[in-house]
């Protein structure tokens, strides 16, 4: 473990700021009561990027994210991109497992969130400059209160080089970090000012990139990002191979009970997960896996139905053959016929010009 240095601590204090970058929440149950209910995971499921894009249960915010043989790719190509990926659906309790290779670039972080509507949040953090360690931290309900004693640093081989496996399993009673497997960080409920600031509520995952060291932030963001972010010396991407995602809750839907967040006052709607739903759903049928599931009768009935389709047509073109030929035909004999009239008239104009012409 790297601990902050006076600089990173007093940045620390500061997260507020960066964290608004790409954590938000668009109804805070703490404050209302008309909140929507957190559609539910409710299974385990790999996203393997470099074969098939996010799809339909995840969101992009502030930029695009391009795929390629490295997976998912997030670039900073000019001030204001921060190109993020946020889950529609949430877990309650569960495992995030997610294979980066962060970004390079100072003042640039490359992060794996986890957040709840109430501020709940568990975070992966790299700077782009920090080629020896990356950042653990948590927040409870938004409060950043004594955050310096919170984010710790963790050794880590060249993570804007190397993809590695970067876990959070997350539980009732404690949150772990892992690093390529091994565990790096355990925090128990109880330390986090006595449950009060431990995560607990449901939380989507979101993966992306941003500027912490974008001129317009406060300087503590800055220096903790790792210095002010030249955007000319673009652009800046992240790598994600990967994602797993467990929910270790299963349901329809997370429901706040009440307005405390509290772990006991989550309701689990039973039914069936609309995401899970959607990702068991098989993939469209292709032609060959169609036809093998059609009944012979089907099948010979399609075969007549072709039969006739290509007897008609060389029925109309054997007509239309025949009628260009008899066509031809009578157009040839016309010409003929014309050619000989011809002929003779000029057979008979030369007879007489030749008769005219021994009279003289």
């Amino acid at each position: 473990m790297l601990p902050p240095s006076p600089l990173q601590s007093l940045a620390l204090f500061s997260l507020i700021a960066p964290i608004a970058a790409q954590t938000w929440t668009s109804c805070n149950p703490l404050n209302q009561t008309d909140c929507p209910t957190d559609s539910a995971l409710g299974m385990s499921h790999v996203y393997n990027f470099t074969e098939t894009a996010a799809g339909e249960t995840w969101n992009t915010t502030a930029g695009t994210i391009h795929y390629n043989d490295q997976g998912a790719e997030f670039t900073i190509n000019a001030k204001g991109d921060a190109p993020t990926m946020q889950s529609k659906f949430y877990i309650f309790g569960g495992e995030v497992e997610v294979w980066l290779k962060a970004a390079t670039g100072q003042g640039v972080i490359s992060s794996i969130v986890l957040q709840s509507d109430d501020l709940d949040e568990v975070d992966w953090e790299f700077t782009g400059t920090n080629t020896t360690h990356g950042e653990t931290n948590y927040y409870g309900k938004g409060n950043v209160t004594a955050a310096a004693t919170r984010a710790f640093w963790y050794p880590v081989e060249s993570p804007q080089d190397m993809f590695h496996n970067y876990t959070t399993r997350w539980t009732e009673d404690k949150i772990e970090w892992f690093i390529d497997g091994k565990s790096v960080r355990v925090l128990e409920a109880a330390d986090a000012n006595g449950g009060t600031s431990f995560p607990q509520s449901p939380m989507n995952v979101r993966l992306g990139v941003w500027a912490g060291g974008d001129k317009d932030n406060n300087n503590y963001t800055i220096a903790w990002a790792g210095g002010e972010t030249d955007y000319d010396k673009g652009p800046y991407t992240m790598y994600v191979q990967s994602a797993r995602v467990a929910d270790f809750s299963s349901g329809k839907e997370y429901k706040y009970g009440d307005q405390t967040g509290s772990w006991k006052s989550i309701e689990i709607v039973p039914g069936n997960s609309t995401t899970a739903n959607t990702l068991n759903r098989p993939p469209p049928k292709t032609v060959a896996q169609r036809w093998s599931g059609l009944s012979t009768g089907a099948k010979i009935a399609i075969y007549v139905s072709i039969s006739a389709v290509v007897l008609a047509v060389i029925g109309v073109s054997a007509i239309c053959c025949i009628s260009q030929r008899r066509a031809g035909r009578r157009e040839r004999a016309l010409a003929d016929a014309n050619w000989e009239k011809d002929h003779a008239e000029a057979m008979v104009y030369r007879a007489r010009y030749r008769g005219q012409c021994s009279e003289i």
